[in-house]
């Protein structure tokens, strides 16, 4: 997760499958960039919705902390 969020926009988070990557929005859980398979796009959506306090909390704190992937 980048913090700057003067240079980095929306508070976003990106994620990587396989060969794959994308930045999904934290808020609305949309990917609004990049290239993952529906699949995949469904996975990181149904983690996003379980961390997506967590993640906004620390997009405006700036306060990282280590989530659990997914399984």
């Amino acid at each position: 997760m980048y913090f700057s969020q003067s240079e980095h926009g929306i508070p976003h988070f990106h994620a990587i499958y396989g060969d794959y990557n994308a930045v999904f929005d934290i808020q609305t859980l949309e990917m609004i960039e990049g290239d993952l398979p529906v699949r995949a796009q469904r996975m990181v959506k149904e983690w996003g919705a379980q961390y997506q306090q967590e993640l906004l909390q620390m997009w405006y704190t700036n306060e990282f902390k280590q989530l659990p992937g997914l399984e």
